[in-house]
């Protein structure tokens, strides 16, 4: 079963989150302040963070800086009632994998925690831990992406966009699969965002490693 770690210091919504997860086969654990989160998680091998950013003292979005900066991977989903487009970037740049605002249906949440705990559990051996396409590699370890011998820096998402395109080498994704896979919930019909983030690789890492397959999707050039 997997380990959920919450931090959440307003104790109703603590305990809706944590009797939900048990309910549906998971084992949770709440901390209430932010140097409580940093040690837990640290301490304990859990399968992912649900993180309030508004809270006293250590905030969510520095037990997310503290954590990432001490080499610690595991899945992280903001839960806040912070609903500005700003608070939403920072935290996703700073390496959170989804975002929820509160109010929030319990079944929402849920159906996140299932997706990024399934991409995060994808079969690694050791051999795996470095991909590579062409002259690009990605060190898996550490998060760091080179360009032949130029390293090159890749916010958190633009990271899980590449690494998904590399791990279906020649397979067209369509614009629904990254979402699921890279954002984990469906954007507004006519979003725009996976175009946007392609941009952004082509601009990073070449122009001709993605392909445009038009009608279909994206395809990670052989």
């Amino acid at each position: 079963m997997n380990k959920i770690l919450i931090f959440e210091d307003e104790p109703r919504i603590a305990s809706f989150i944590e009797k939900g997860l048990r309910a549906n086969g998971f084992i949770p654990t709440v901390a209430r302040d932010g140097d409580e989160a940093i040690s837990v998680a640290l301490g304990s091998s859990f399968d992912l963070l649900i993180l309030d950013l508004g809270i006293p003292g250590k905030d969510g979005m520095t037990v997310l800086e503290e954590l990432r900066g001490q080499g610690e991977q595991l899945p992280v989903i903001i839960l806040t009632a912070r609903d500005d487009i700003n608070d939403k970037v920072s935290g996703l740049e700073n390496g959170a994998d989804d975002y929820v605002t509160k109010p929030f249906r319990f079944e929402e949440l849920l159906a996140r925690v299932r997706v990024r705990l399934r991409n995060s559990q994808l079969p690694r051996q050791q051999d795996e831990m470095i991909l590579s396409a062409g002259n690009i590699v990605l060190d898996l370890r550490t998060r760091r992406v080179k360009v032949g011998d130029r390293p090159v820096d890749l916010s958190a998402r633009e990271f899980t966009l590449i690494e998904t395109l590399i791990r279906h080498p020649g397979q067209v994704m369509s614009r629904e699969q990254l979402l699921d896979h890279v954002w984990g919930y469906d954007y507004a019909p006519g979003s725009n965002i996976v175009d946007v983030y392609i941009g952004y690789l082509r601009k990073k890492l070449g122009d001709d490693l993605i392909e445009t397959v038009r009608g279909m999707g994206y395809r990670l050039q052989p």
